[in-house]
């Protein structure tokens, strides 16, 4: 026991072992691992490559959903298994999954360890960090249970009893997990009249991406006043993002005979549009198809595809905070003001600079994985952009373009989820340097707009 101790206390002193870099490490090995686990003959159909194992490992680590080969029918029950672990793996935090068992073994985590940990969760203080943790894998596995068995009254009664619980079970940790996995060739499309499922899965992945301290703040406070800065801005942001999606959706696509106009009651329009409009916010699912969009819709669904979830949650993107604080930044800027100020408390300038720099990344690695995969692609630019947004965002949602790409899309559709399960912020930490500079040079002035 205390050799294993000792071997675990690895070191986080040199850039090559930063947090940031242990947490790239350690993403890269399990995808790996969950490549060779769906490439073996008891995974699949025996039809799948290791190009496309490799694929759907990356997809389901970084819980984005996009795949290459349909899940339900290219994998077997020990594939699909495996893609639920790595979902589940993914999701929660592979280092959220060490700490628990390490402390169930009675193991001693160490500082490094806890940086580590701090880093992938998002939290500045190392004191509550078991605690968070303990709290994270209650919270995942009360919803989880509660989703799979609500989703059994259809899936049940439609697929028998051992088939229609695994199709609970899958489809609830995909929800939770934002991963956008499904077991069904058309996603959820089958199911877009479907009361039961649209809300479980709906408020299941929305639960999963407003964030574990959100979720921890409204269970111990439980008054709208006592909330912390940070749970009101996801609660208020969340809330305007659906409400925006949801009546954007319905306006754009309501006379669209490919999609709402294609549906036969006034509550089934209104259930569809409900669903395609919190989707995007990493979910992956859909219940119509999102080819037969207008291009006003698909601009809308890339937008919510960039702007995410929460931070310390399930999603991916920018995150709904980073665009509230982007907001008052420029809000601030045009009425000539030097602080930010929300609901009585006013932002650092430090929380700006972030959020800038997380912007201007994020910009960059879409631009630059367009850029690439343009070099290749022939079909059509917008389906192009759509799965670039949709794979920084770890959403899932597709046009078609993801299977039809060549080797080399494919490589650059991994690295975009695998930075956008990481946040683009973690990888330029992990590229930066932290040497002070030795001269200061007087200010200067440059004319910018």
């Amino acid at each position: 026991m205390a050799r294993l101790r000792r071997s675990f206390r690895l070191s986080v002193d040199s850039r090559l072992l930063s947090p940031p870099a242990i947490l790239a490490f350690v993403y890269g090995i399990f995808i790996l691992l969950g490549a060779a686990l769906l490439w073996l003959p008891i995974s699949n159909n025996g039809t799948v490559t290791f190009g496309d194992a490799l694929f759907t490992a990356a997809s389901a680590v970084t819980v984005t959903g996009l795949v290459v080969v349909d899940t339900g029918s290219a994998y077997a029950l020990l594939g699909q298994i495996i893609i639920a672990v790595l979902i589940q793996l993914g999701g929660l935090g592979l280092m959220t999954f060490a700490v628990l068992l390490l402390s169930m073994l009675g193991i001693a985590v160490a500082l490094p360890q806890r940086i580590v940990l701090r880093d992938e969760v998002g939290q500045v203080s190392l004191s509550e960090l078991g605690a968070l943790v303990r709290i994270v894998f209650i919270v995942a596995a009360i919803c989880q249970t509660l989703g799979t068995a609500v989703l059994m009254f259809v899936f049940v009664p439609e697929f028998g009893w051992s088939h229609g619980f695994w199709q609970a079970l899958f489809h609830a940790i995909s929800a939770f997990n934002n991963a956008g996995f499904s077991l069904f060739s058309d996603s959820l499309s089958g199911y877009v009249c479907s009361p039961t499922i649209n809300i479980t899965i709906s408020l299941m992945f929305i639960i999963g991406g407003l964030g574990f301290i959100v979720l921890i703040d409204l269970f111990r406070v439980r008054s709208w006043h006592r909330l912390a800065l940070h749970s009101k801005l996801m609660l208020v942001g969340t809330g305007a993002l659906i409400l925006a999606g949801w009546i954007g959706f319905a306006l754009m696509e309501w006379s669209n005979p490919n999609t709402l106009a294609g549906l036969d009651s006034f509550g089934a329009k209104l259930l569809a549009s409900w669903f395609q409009a919190v989707t995007p916010r990493t979910a992956g699912f859909n219940t119509l198809d999102y080819a037969q969009m207008h291009d006003g819709t698909t601009i809308m669904t890339m937008t919510l595809m960039i702007i995410g979830g929460g931070p310390t949650s399930t999603a991916g993107g920018i995150k709904v905070t980073t665009l509230i604080v982007l907001a008052l930044a420029t809000v601030a800027f045009l009425q000539q003001r030097d602080r930010l100020h929300i609901f009585g408390r006013s932002l650092a300038m430090e929380e700006i600079i972030k959020v800038l720099a997380l912007v201007a990344l994020s910009l960059f690695i879409i631009l630059t994985g367009l850029f690439l995969m343009s070099l290749t692609y022939q079909g059509d630019f917008l389906d192009l952009l759509f799965e670039v947004a949709s794979a920084f965002g770890t959403v899932g949602l597709s046009r078609g373009a993801t299977a039809e790409l060549d080797t080399f899309g494919r490589m650059v559709i991994i690295m975009i989820m695998f930075i956008g399960r990481l946040g683009p912020l973690t990888l330029g930490f992990l590229l930066a340097t932290r040497a002070s500079p030795r001269v200061r040079y007087p200010e200067g002035k440059v004319l910018l707009g």
